[in-house]
């Protein structure tokens, strides 16, 4: 299993781990919040360490940056080809091929630019062991939303998203996952961070929703866009509190 998990947060971040199959880290989706909870964690410690020494615009950008090249941007492409596809006038198929283009189009960039000032915006927005906490949470569920999604929704096409929402229909799988991030959230996060996950819970659902009348269900990208959105709603709710 220690395995599986390595192969799990190699997916997940740029940091490598031994071969698996697409299968193998599918099985395992449930411990996504554990890679959450790791990122987070690092990514909460930059943060709180860098807000006592630099402005909170710059502290800020620097955490981004972190997370970026940690996760090696690995869902912001499904941001871009989510927004691409949601642009498109047409048929589902007409959709789903711009979300499969290469080239990402207008629609893509300001999508990816506009996440881009809202996430740097909002980290900056916080700071201390308050930005800690934001940090850690809004990553813990910005795995789990992914978790939700392929665990309630349809496949729009056979490809890379197809053995995470076969397995996902595992209920016990869910529940895991929900353990796993509840108990962080809960404890560090308090009111705050049942907050929080009811804006990620509300966010994931309303993707599932638009997802399935434009797209007829979801995809990889889609999952990937989720995550980034959650992360942003999550933070987002934080710092209105």
């Amino acid at each position: 299993m220690l395995k599986e998990v390595g192969s799990v947060f190699s997916f997940l971040t740029i940091f490598p781990s031994s071969s698996a199959t697409l299968d193998d880290i599918a099985k395992y989706m449930f411990v996504f919040p554990l890679v959450g909870i790791a990122i987070g964690l690092a990514a909460g410690s930059l943060g709180f360490g860098l807000s006592f020494f630099l402005e909170p615009l710059l502290a800020s950008l620097l955490v981004v940056a972190s997370v970026a090249i940690v996760t090696g941007i690995h869902h912001a492409d499904g941001l871009a080809d989510f927004a691409d596809g949601l642009m498109v006038k047409g048929s589902k198929e007409k959709k789903l091929k711009a979300m499969k283009d290469l080239s990402t189009g207008s629609a893509g960039i300001v999508a990816i630019v506009l996440y881009l000032i809202g996430l740097t915006v909002a980290i900056s927005l916080t700071t201390g062991f308050d930005l800690f906490k934001a940090l850690l949470i809004s990553e813990i569920l910005a795995k789990f939303s992914m978790v939700l999604m392929a665990s309630l929704g349809n496949s729009a096409a056979l490809g890379s998203n197809s053995p995470f929402l076969e397995f996902m229909k595992d209920k016990r799988r869910l529940l895991a996952a929900f353990l796993i991030m509840i108990i962080p959230v809960v404890m560090i996060g308090e009111t705050a961070g049942l907050i929080m996950l009811g804006v990620t819970v509300a966010l994931t659902l309303s993707i599932l929703a638009i997802s399935a009348r434009s797209f007829g269900g979801i995809t990889g990208d889609v999952l990937g866009a989720t995550n980034e959105l959650a992360r942003l709603a999550a933070l987002m709710a934080f710092v209105s509190l």
